[in-house]
């Protein structure tokens, strides 16, 4: 880290007092990613086999909301210094000298606390300790020694953010199921080709703050073909649900559609140059170089792809409009 990433970091320290707004704390908590954690904890929810009072499942979601944005906080206090570093990083709270390390890791530790207590009296005492296992998990398993230790980060690190549907559906029952453990396999295996997308056409940034992503440790062409065969693993592991029961007609042409789609463009990954070109002309997290747009519109697609794979268990399960997939043993 040079001079100047030192002096931003620094600066975060002795400005933060003055110049944080309610809306730097709540942009710590990383909200598009609290927004897709309660989306699929909400499905899994839903989707399981039990009902739940309206009242305690409301807060239970809130405590996981909670709990994903003291997870965000303690990230980005502990990688101000490489976010200071990576263009489409430099705007956060931290590194813009909006917020203080301390008071990002004081907001983040003491966020996840609240949501641990939360979760523990309004739901029961495992999904608790999920919920407590991956905010640890994120903040320190993947953000503390991971990161910045391994190119296969990713891929371990991805649990955290795999934890959602299956405490979700915790929440419900109270215990861990099969369902549950493939709403979690789910989200562990759409991780990689979705990071690593993201990872081309930014590697350039990553190989200035030491990040050893996949594409800046073993390689753009190496990258490309791992996308391609998590791509494949993926697509087919999610029509699980649909042998298992869980998921009935609406579901399986959501996952059979989607996961045509989701193929294509890992194809098109796999025969393109992307990642060879280094990162984008600019901070912008969607300006990408003509050869990198397949690694973008991979990117972009996948967030929608799992989005809809999870809002077609909500439509079946919570509208009435479940149909079992003809000749299914359920």
């Amino acid at each position: 880290m040079d001079h100047s990433t030192n002096s931003s970091v620094h600066r975060a320290e002795g400005e933060a007092v003055s110049t944080a707004s309610p809306r730097d704390y709540f942009d710590l908590m990383k909200p598009r990613v609290m927004t897709l954690v309660v989306f699929t904890a909400f499905a899994g929810l839903i989707a399981a086999p039990t009902d739940v009072d309206p009242f305690l499942a409301l807060i239970s979601i809130v405590s996981l909301a909670i709990g994903a944005g003291a997870a965000g906080a303690l990230n980005m206090a502990y990688d101000a210094d490489i976010d200071a570093t990576m263009k489409r990083t430099q705007k956060r709270p931290v590194p813009r000298g909006a917020v203080s390390i301390s008071n990002a890791y004081g907001m983040g530790l003491v966020a996840s606390i609240l949501s641990v207590l939360m979760m523990a009296l309004a739901a029961n005492y495992l999904a608790a300790g999920l919920l407590a296992f991956s905010i640890f998990f994120y903040a320190v398993i993947y953000t503390m020694i991971l990161k910045r230790s391994t190119p296969q980060n990713i891929v371990i690190g991805g649990a955290a953010g795999a934890f959602p549907p299956m405490i979700g559906w915790v929440i419900a029952t109270g215990e861990i199921s099969l369902d549950a453990v493939i709403l979690f396999m789910i989200i562990f295996l759409w991780t990689p080709p979705h990071s690593w997308a993201l990872a081309l056409y930014k590697s350039g940034d990553y190989a200035e703050a030491n990040v050893p992503m996949m594409p800046v440790a073993k390689g753009a062409k190496s990258t490309r073909l791992q996308i391609l065969l998590y791509s494949i693993v993926l697509v087919v592991f999610a029509g699980a649900p649909v042998l298992t029961g869980l998921g009935g007609l609406v579901y399986a042409a959501t996952s059979l559609g989607g996961g045509a789609l989701f193929l294509l463009l890992a194809w098109r990954i796999y025969n393109s140059r992307a990642g060879e070109a280094g990162s984008a002309e600019d901070g912008a997290l969607y300006a990408v170089r003509a050869g990198d747009k397949a690694a973008r519109d991979l990117f972009a697609f996948s967030i929608g792809y799992l989005t809809v794979l999870f809002a077609a268990l909500i439509v079946e399960h919570a509208f009435d409009a479940y149909w079992a997939v003809p000749g299914v043993n359920l």
